[in-house]
C-alpha cells in the first residue's frame, strides 16, 4: 500500500508517493506562478494552485501499481487565502512573502504593538501574516473583507478542496493570534491590533488529533482516487520539514540551508524572552513547540559572493572557501545583504552587510571563507537565541550538499550535525504525520526513528569549536557597533540635475571678404 503526499510550496507543487518502507517511489512537480501586480505584492490564483495539485496527483499516479490508502499534505504558511460563504475565492491569495503592509509594520513596531504581541505568544509579526493583511485590506480594500467569510492559508484551502472542511491547523494558526496554552485564538492579541471586527474571518483551529477528514466524492473524481480515503493536514512546510528530518524531541534542531536560512528547535514550551524575533509554532498540541528563526539571508548570499568572485556558483565558492583557514585569516563578514534587512534572530529592516578587517594580504579564498563563516555564525546566533540546550542539528536544503560546510557548521555551533539522506523532506514530514494521525504508527518519535534516513554526521572539533566560540563573541561585538552606527554611511551621492542647455544662434556673417574655408571642419580646426 502507498501513501500519497503533497507539498504545495510557493513556486513549485509536488506530489510524492512513498512505499510502506518510507521510500520515495514517484514524484511529480509543477511550477506555479507568483503574481506581482504592484511592487512588493505577492499573490496567487487560488484555483490555479488547486489545478496544479490535481495535475501532479494524476501524473504521479499514472504508473503506480500499489493502491493509495492515505493522502497527507503540507503547504506554504501565513498569508490570507480569503473565501466567501460558498467556499469560493474573493480574489487572489495574498502570500506570506507579500510586502504591501510594510509601512504598517513600521508603525506597529514604533508603537510597541509587535513586542507586546510577541510577549504573549512568542511570534513576531511579518508583513505577510494575517493581522497585517487584515489591517491593510481594512484600509485599502474593505469591500473584499466584507465579501469574505473566512481567511485560510494554503493548507486550509487545500483541506477545503479535498475534504470540504473549512479549518486551519495549530501550526498555521500559531502566528500571530494563537494562545499556546489553550490551542485557540487569543482575543487580547486580536484586540491589540484593532482587528476585533475581523475576528469572524479566523477559521476553526484543528488540534494535532483533529487534522484528519475523508476525501470527498468531487475531489476524488478530480484526482483519480477512491472517495473516502483519509486526508491528513500536516503542519505547514517549515514545520513539516523539521519532522521530515526527524527533529521531533526537545533539544533536537534543524537548519534548512536554502535561499534563506531557517533554524528550528524543539522546545517543551513557548519562549517569549529576549529580543522579539522568529516564531513559536505549535508542534504537538500543548507538549511541543518549534522555535523557528527564518532569516532573510542565506544561499542568496553565497550566490552574490560567487558572482563577486567570478565563480559559476556556490559549489565552486565552497571549494575556494575551504582553501582558506578558519577565521579567514582575520577577515570577518556580516551577511545581512537582503534589501529588507534581517528578521531573525533580530528584527532590523536597516541591517546591512560588511567585511571587517580587510587588507591587501587577503585573497579571494579568504573572502569566500569569511562568507561561509559569517553564515555559520548566524546559525549559532539562532541556536543561542532559542535559550535551550541543543543536542543535535540536522541539516537539509541545497547548502547541505557541501560536506565542508556541514563540518564547519558543527565547529561554528559546537553542536553535532547530520545531513538528511531524503530528498523530498517536506513531503516526508507529511508522510510521518499521516502515519501517526491514522494510527499506523504509535508516535512521531517512533515514526521518525523508523522512516527518516540520515546520510552522514559530523562532530565539532574541540579546538576549532573553541575558536569559533570566541569568534562569535567578536561577531556580536562588531554587529552591535555596526547597528549602533546605522549599518551604513549616511552620505549618499545624489548629483544635482544638470541645467538645460541653451544655445544662442550665431549671427550670419555678411563680410564680403569671408571665405568658407575659415569655418572649422566638423571635429577639426580652423584653416
Amino acid at each position: 500500500m502507498s501513501v500519497l503526499t503533497i507539498d504545495a510550496g510557493t513556486t513549485v507543487i509536488k506530489s510524492v508517493v512513498f512505499d510502506d518502507q518510507g521510500n520515495e517511489i514517484a514524484v511529480s512537480r509543477v511550477a506555479t506562478e507568483v503574481l506581482r501586480p504592484h511592487p512588493g505584492w505577492a499573490e496567487q490564483d487560488m484555483d490555479a494552485v488547486w489545478r496544479a495539485v490535481v495535475r501532479t496527483v494524476r501524473d504521479v499516479l499514472t504508473d503506480l501499481t500499489d493502491p493509495v490508502w492515505l493522502v497527507s499534505f503540507t503547504a506554504q504558511g501565513d498569508g490570507a487565502w480569503l473565501i466567501d460563504d460558498h467556499g469560493r475565492p474573493t480574489g487572489p491569495a495574498i502570500l506570506w512573502s507579500d510586502g504591501r503592509a510594510g509601512d504598517l509594520l513600521t508603525t506597529w513596531q514604533r508603537d510597541g504593538l509587535l513586542e507586546a504581541a510577541f510577549r504573549r505568544n512568542g511570534s513576531l509579526t511579518c508583513a505577510g501574516m494575517p493581522n497585517a493583511l487584515f489591517a491593510w485590506l481594512a484600509a485599502h480594500d474593505p469591500d473584499r473583507l466584507a465579501r469574505s467569510t473566512t481567511s485560510l492559508t494554503a493548507a486550509g484551502w487545500l483541506f477545503l478542496r479535498l475534504t470540504g472542511v473549512r479549518a486551519t491547523d495549530e501550526s498555521d494558526a500559531s502566528a500571530p493570534f494563537l494562545d499556546h496554552t489553550t490551542g485557540d485564538y487569543d482575543p487580547a492579541i486580536v484586540e491589540l491590533f484593532g482587528l476585533t471586527d475581523h475576528a469572524r474571518l479566523l477559521p476553526t483551529v484543528l488540534g494535532e488529533d483533529q487534522r484528519i477528514a475523508e476525501l470527498t466524492t468531487d475531489a476524488a473524481a478530480q484526482l483519480g482516487l477512491p472517495a473516502g480515503l483519509p486526508v491528513v493536514m500536516a503542519p505547514y512546510d517549515i514545520a513539516a520539514t523539521a519532522r521530515g528530518v526527524g527533529v521531533v524531541n526537545p533539544g533536537q534542531a534543524c537548519s534548512i540551508l536554502g535561499t534563506t536560512l531557517c533554524t528550528e528547535i524543539v522546545r517543551t514550551g513557548i519562549d517569549t524572552t529576549g529580543e522579539p524575533s522568529g516564531v513559536n509554532i505549535a508542534y504537538r498540541g500543548r507538549e511541543r513547540v518549534l522555535r523557528a528563526f527564518p532569516t532573510l539571508n542565506g544561499a542568496e548570499v553565497l550566490g552574490w559572493a560567487a558572482r563577486l568572485l567570478h565563480l559559476p556558483g556556490p559549489p565552486e565558492l565552497s571549494r575556494l572557501a575551504f582553501e582558506s583557514e578558519p577565521g579567514a585569516r582575520g577577515l570577518m563578514f556580516l551577511p545581512y545583504l537582503s534589501p529588507a534587512g534581517e528578521r531573525a534572530p533580530f528584527l532590523d529592516p536597516a541591517a546591512r552587510g560588511s567585511f571587517w578587517g580587510l587588507s591587501l594580504d587577503h585573497t579571494p579564498a579568504d573572502l569566500a571563507r569569511a562568507v561561509f563563516d559569517g553564515l555559520s555564525l548566524v546559525l549559532r546566533d539562532c541556536l543561542t537565541a532559542a535559550r535551550t540546550d541543543i543536542t543535535e542539528l540536522r541539516l537539509c536544503g541545497g547548502g547541505a550538499n557541501s560536506d565542508a560546510w556541514c563540518a564547519l557548521i558543527a565547529d561554528a555551533t559546537g553542536v553535532p550535525t547530520a545531513r538528511s539522506g531524503d530528498t523530498e523532506i517536506g513531503a516526508k514530514g507529511a508522510f510521518l504525520t499521516g502515519l501517526v494521525r491514522t494510527g499506523a504508527e504509535s508516535s512521531m518519535h517512533r515514526a521518525a526513528d523508523t522512516y527518516v534516513h540520515m546520510q552522514r554526521s559530523w562532530h565539532p572539533d574541540p579546538e576549532r569549536a573553541a575558536f569559533y566560540a570566541a569568534l562569535h563573541d567578536d561577531f556580536l561585538t562588531w554587529r552591535g557597533l555596526a547597528r549602533t552606527a546605522g549599518w551604513r554611511t549616511t552620505t549618499t551621492w545624489r548629483p544635482t540635475p544638470a541645467a538645460p542647455r541653451t544655445t544662442t544662434p550665431t549671427p550670419r556673417r555678411t563680410d564680403p571678404t569671408h571665405h568658407p574655408a575659415e569655418n572649422p571642419a566638423p571635429g577639426g580646426i580652423r584653416v
